[in-house]
């Protein structure tokens, strides 16, 4: 029956090409993953099951096309598992060094899709990724949910390390353990967590906080597991690239704006959420960069761009602001 579904991939894959379809539907991998809820009767849970389907689907990518995603490298980064996470193991994935070579590789079309951070539920936005958004028309077509859990990695025991090195957003989100159980190990800040394993597997008494991931990938001891402060860290990921979702139904849309200084303009750019009942689940604000003291909004709402309400909304929204830009509509992860 798997190699039935792949065949029928491959002639999928042949109509898509024709009418230069884009072989990801983030709306029809919704509806594969909602129906196995409905039919799943147990004992297996649904996240195994969603599990097992992402790889059935990620096979049938890869067949229908040779995908490539781009994300924040190097391997074993938490962008690399929110990015397998999304789309299995079956299909290319391309390691950049920023957030800004991501965007770049989407939109030279050297890969079909990046996975970018855009917020953390400790650390709050990422701004590298919404200032990208001021400058690229690529799409946000998918996001991902990954909770976060971060591991101290070394070759030596607890007791022995004097440097640790990891990224500074990791540190903030591990201060209290850290305080506590290493309070004279001098910190290091560095790119990313792989880059802290790869130094640490070098450095003799050094260790990294990393992903459990990277332990394996650069055959680091596990010192101690979960040392983040907050038992609900999540990152949210978005994927971004040239295709929109189509409407699911539970959707959320992402929108960029810009308003005139006046007073109580703010005011006035919210009315249009609240007259057409429009939950707005985040906003954001960052300077413009070109003239001191203009800013450019960043608003997350419930529903779908094409949706009657979020339409009518952002019609009244364009009559308020000199500019409105959708960064994108998606299923909600």
């Amino acid at each position: 029956m798997l190699n039935q579904r792949a065949r029928l991939s491959l002639l999928i894959g042949r109509v898509k090409a024709k009418s230069k379809k884009s072989v990801y539907s983030p709306d029809r991998e919704r509806v594969v993953y909602e129906r196995i809820e409905r039919q799943n009767k147990g004992p297996i849970s649904d996240e195994t099951l969603k599990a097992v389907y992402r790889e059935i689907m990620s096979g049938s990518l890869a067949l229908e096309k040779s995908l490539k995603i781009a994300y924040m490298g190097p391997p074993a980064s938490f962008s690399n598992i929110a990015a397998l996470k999304k789309f299995g193991s079956s299909v290319r994935y391309v390691p950049v060094n920023s957030i800004t070579e991501v965007f770049a590789e989407v939109e030279h079309e050297r890969a079909d899709y990046g996975v970018v951070p855009i917020e953390n539920s400790i650390e709050g936005a990422v701004n590298y990724t919404l200032d990208m958004f001021m400058e690229s028309d690529l799409k946000i077509c998918s996001e991902i949910s990954l909770e976060i859990s971060h591991n101290l990695l070394a070759r030596c025991r607890m007791d022995r390390i004097k440097k640790v090195y990891s990224n500074p957003q990791v540190f903030g989100q591990c201060r209290m353990w850290l305080e506590a159980n290493l309070p004279r190990v001098e910190l290091i800040e560095v790119s990313s967590t792989t880059r802290a394993a790869e130094i640490a597997v070098k450095e003799k008494y050094s260790a990294a906080i990393a992903s459990l991931l990277a332990a394996e990938c650069y055959g680091l001891g596990i010192v101690a597991r979960s040392i983040e402060d907050s038992a609900h860290n999540v990152t949210r990921f978005l994927v971004i690239g040239k295709v929109e979702s189509n409407p699911t139904g539970k959707d959320k849309t992402s929108i960029m704006f810009s308003l005139k200084d006046r007073i109580g303009a703010l005011h006035d750019m919210l009315v249009p959420f609240k007259k057409y009942k429009i939950n707005m689940t985040k906003i954001e604000s960052r300077p413009s960069k070109k003239k001191p003291w203009e800013y450019y909004f960043f608003i997350d709402m419930i529903g779908h761009y094409q949706d009657k309400n979020v339409k009518k909304a952002l019609g009244e929204l364009r009559n308020i602001c000199t500019h409105v830009k959708v960064l994108g509509s998606y299923p909600i992860a």
